[in-house]
């Protein structure tokens, strides 16, 4: 068994063992009273930083392996295009708390705002709603169990997992690798 197949079962015995991910009392970011659901997802662009470099395409991006090796570090590369996992609590954008905007790191499509970031406790940052559009989803059986999948829609770069342990208004925790992210402040 090589390091990454370690790590994932490693991370997926938890919710396992336990029959959830994360403690559903965790604390979104944002104050209780903050945005609504509908309003996170629709009014997402008011925390883009003007003159912000991102995408609003989801044109699908084509790109070689060499490209992507060329446009990439090699964890991202591992990550984003090989559905690698890093290592719990080894992104700094798990503690990042300010306002702003999350976009892929591999085609700069914006994918979480942080009026939708929430402290899971799990070691990866966290979300419980995405952009509407921006992500696709699809079934995973590489720790046996089936799990949920989610890409970027424009550019297909694996971004994590969803689990049905978040806290509310959704109960869906989005468990993102940080370096499939680049974070814009406000």
């Amino acid at each position: 068994m090589n390091r990454r197949t370690f790590l994932q079962a490693m991370a997926a015995l938890p919710p396992i063992l336990a029959g959830a991910g994360c403690d559903n009392s965790a604390r979104p970011v944002v104050a209780a009273d903050g945005p609504g659901l509908d309003e996170m997802r629709r009014n997402w662009r008011a925390l883009l930083a003007p003159g912000a470099a991102v995408t609003l395409s989801t044109e699908p991006l084509r790109k070689t392996e060499a490209e992507w090796r060329g446009s990439l570090d090699p964890l991202q590369f591992e990550v984003l295009r090989k559905d690698g996992t890093e290592p719990a609590f080894s992104s700094p954008l798990d503690r990042e708390k300010r306002p702003g905007v999350y976009v892929c790191a591999g085609c700069g499509l914006p994918l979480f705002s942080s009026a939708m970031k929430f402290d899971s406790g799990t070691g990866w940052p966290s979300f419980v709603t995405h952009i509407p559009g921006h992500l696709g989803t699809r079934r995973d059986y590489l720790l046996i169990l089936p799990r949920t999948e989610y890409h970027c829609i424009r550019c297909g770069g694996h971004q994590g997992h969803v689990f049905d342990d978040g806290p509310p208004p959704t109960g869906q925790r989005w468990c993102n690798n940080g370096v499939a992210l680049r974070f814009i402040p406000a």
